[in-house]
């Protein structure tokens, strides 16, 4: 099969390298996907880049989490009736040497998930993080008798690949109000097409003073913040009192918060990363997302298509943050 691989940390130009290896077999409890998409997230650009560790997990890495294909080989225990499925697939790189930067990856059969036949297949190469994450942070707190109905909801970001499935997910799950932070109008366009209520810019001096004024003085239930080093500020201004700072990103590590601001409005802050999910959790992801995607309820922004031979090339891309919504890549 034709794989993608990294021996060393750096520079994607440098480090990625593609090779022929002998195709892989399913043992006990696995399944084998045929690849037809890979996708690129952030968090594989910044493994393969050595940015959060230039100590080598493995020996040889093929990159990437996310990804779609056909299942074509089970191993011992799967039932063989999921030959032939359309699944998608997530962790497929966390703690693990082999993403789905090739042709075929083998899986414990619970990492592949049956992906609904309304469902473009590139689509499927979006769900294991970007999808999952946006919403995991729009049901975090279900089962408190909180979620997201009839809340107003401030999403960071909200054309980015995470922001663009939250500001769906929570307007398709009931909320009352959904604003978005954006940079340009392209940006601010793509979150309204997605259901947003309204945007606001960032980087405006008053965006605070703008997302209060949205919600007539109400102030946000809820903010999804994909980058609480940059954003905390604003993030924690427009939060009511007894309100959610639901983070799965930050630029900077560590960063800081004001301390008087969290305690006088009795705010909660809430961390996650989704390659971490609860059993529980994570079923209940599943279930919804799966709920979600039959019904036609979510649109799936996809930034570009590549072949595998220009994986290099896509992680440039993923890395400058020009990319506006998923990159996959395209399997031989």
């Amino acid at each position: 099969m034709q794989v993608a691989f990294y021996d060393r940390t750096g520079p994607a130009q440098e480090v990625l390298q593609l090779a022929e290896w002998p195709d892989p077999q399913p043992g006990p409890g696995e399944l084998r996907v045929s690849l037809r998409w890979s996708g690129i997230n952030p968090s594989d650009v910044k493994s393969r880049a050595g940015l959060r560790s230039s100590v080598m997990a493995f020996p040889r890495i093929v990159p990437h989490s996310d990804g779609m294909g056909v299942v074509d080989a089970v191993g011992a225990g799967v039932d063989s009736a999921r030959i032939g499925q359309r699944v998608w697939v997530w962790n497929a790189a966390w703690g693990r040497a082999f993403g789905t930067a090739a042709q075929y990856v083998v899986l414990p059969q619970a990492q592949a998930v049956a992906l609904p036949d309304n469902v473009a297949d590139e689509a499927g190469a979006c769900l294991g993080i970007p999808a999952l994450t946006a919403l995991h942070a729009v049901l975090l707190g279900a089962s408190e008798g909180g979620g997201i109905a009839g809340q107003r909801v401030l999403v960071s970001g909200g054309a980015g690949a995470v922001g663009h499935y939250a500001v769906q997910m929570a307007r398709a799950l009931g909320a009352l109000q959904v604003i978005a932070t954006t940079s340009t109008p392209q940006k601010a366009a793509l979150a309204l097409a997605a259901g947003a209520d309204a945007t606001v810019d960032y980087r405006q001096p008053d965006a605070a003073a703008q997302v209060r004024a949205a919600t007539g003085g109400h102030g946000v239930d809820r903010v999804i913040e994909m980058d609480i080093g940059a954003n905390a500020a604003l993030s924690l201004e427009v939060l009511r009192p007894g309100g959610d700072c639901v983070v799965y990103g930050s630029g900077a590590s560590p960063f800081q918060l004001p301390f008087f601001p969290l305690i006088v409005k009795n705010l909660n802050l809430r961390f996650f990363i989704v390659y971490n999910l609860s059993a529980s959790d994570r079923a209940r992801a599943e279930a919804t997302l799966d709920a979600l995607l039959r019904q036609g309820r979510l649109q799936h922004h996809i930034a570009d298509r590549l072949p595998l031979a220009r994986i290099a090339e896509g992680h440039e891309r993923v890395a400058s943050g020009q990319a506006i919504g998923n990159l996959v890549l395209s399997l031989p």
